[in-house]
């Protein structure tokens, strides 16, 4: 038997709209993100991809795959989010010396550049939204949301 729209009362509706974890979460994704794409506007660079940026801030080149775990992104959406910051000059992506089928991806003395101007500004955003968290604790709401997302 077909659900219809009469089988679901409008009572439920309003308490999905309310109550949903799903909802408020994608919700307060995209608010913080157009925060941060607003704060991160000059430099031209996007909240995604400053994540970008940073998860590749480290001693040694990641590869793809590990940068794609780490963002919760397929393979396929990290790539077609790095061609921009590849154009730019800001990544290089090469072939793994010890694995030919494995891709390193490297910020370039322009990515760390860029990065040295955009960590300020995320440092203001952040420390905003965060007192925007009224009585809430911090702390707590990142651990709450590392628990949704297992890791």
């Amino acid at each position: 038997m077909m659900t219809t729209l009469r089988d679901i009362p409008f009572e439920t509706t309003l308490k999905v709209r309310d109550t949903c974890l799903c909802l408020h979460a994608q919700r307060a994704a995209r608010a913080l993100a157009r925060r941060f794409d607003a704060a991160l506007a000059p430099l031209d660079l996007t909240s995604g991809q400053f994540s970008l940026l940073m998860s590749l801030n480290r001693p040694a080149p990641p590869t793809l795959g590990s940068v794609a775990a780490l963002l919760a992104m397929d393979r396929t959406t990290l790539t077609a989010n790095l061609k921009p910051l590849v154009r730019r000059g800001l990544v290089e992506v090469a072939a793994d010396p010890d694995d030919r089928r494995a891709r390193l991806l490297r910020l370039t003395a322009a990515g760390r550049a860029i990065l040295v101007k955009a960590v300020p500004i995320w440092q203001r955003t952040h420390a905003d939204i965060e007192a925007r968290l009224g009585g809430s604790d911090p702390e707590q709401v990142r651990a709450d949301l590392k628990a949704l997302s297992g890791v």
